[in-house]
């Protein structure tokens, strides 16, 4: 149950940005331009890192929710999206997005938890100063994301088919005020009911 009244048929964070428009602005931009840009470091490579940040968080809402996103992104692939999740050093994915993904698991403990062999070793595996900027800022803010989620206690659906829908609502628009102004989507085998 919720510490404080929120709208109960928004999960997760959707459901605080709706209790307080003017911090879900800026929230809301943040996360576009941290997770919707896409230049060395995609897209996908960018909700890998949210993932496996809200992972470590212990964030049921944000991991699901940004590994379904990733998992738009990489055309279905579940299965490379939960083992980016859980740490998987087998996951096939780029040696340079695994260094990035150190770099990330060390923010999430603490900023001075990151070496410099951790960036020494990102940027000979072609790191460019912007995506370790990038990553750093990605892992330090999903500690506060995943923070407000869990520290207001926000519903969160226990149910995985929840959060396809949504992810690509997001994939498609972004983040802003439609995650808590608009209806969840629901499957066309729901809406017939």
């Amino acid at each position: 149950m919720p510490h404080i009244n929120v709208d109960k048929d928004l999960p997760g964070i959707r459901s605080l940005m709706a209790f307080s428009p003017q911090t879900a602005g800026p929230m809301g931009e943040l996360a576009n331009l941290l997770l919707r840009s896409n230049d060395t470091l995609s897209m996908a490579d960018r909700e890998l890192i949210a993932t496996h940040v809200s992972y470590l968080n212990d964030c049921f809402y944000c991991q699901h929710s940004h590994g379904a996103i990733a998992v738009c992104y990489l055309d279905g692939n579940t299965e490379l999206v939960d083992q980016v999740r859980t740490g998987d050093a087998n996951a096939p994915v780029s040696d340079k997005l695994k260094a990035l993904l150190s770099i990330a698991a060390s923010v999430q403990k603490g900023g001075k938890f990151v070496t410099p062999q951790q960036i020494e070793t990102a940027k000979l595996l072609g790191a460019t100063d912007n995506d370790i900027h990038d990553t750093v800022l990605i892992a330090a803010a999903f500690c506060m994301f995943n923070r407000y989620v869990d520290g207001l206690a926000s519903n969160t659906p226990s149910d995985l088919s929840s959060y396809p829908l949504r992810a690509k609502q997001i994939a498609e628009k972004g983040y802003g005020n439609h995650i808590f102004s608009e209806r969840q989507p629901v499957a066309e085998s729901a809406e017939a009911k």
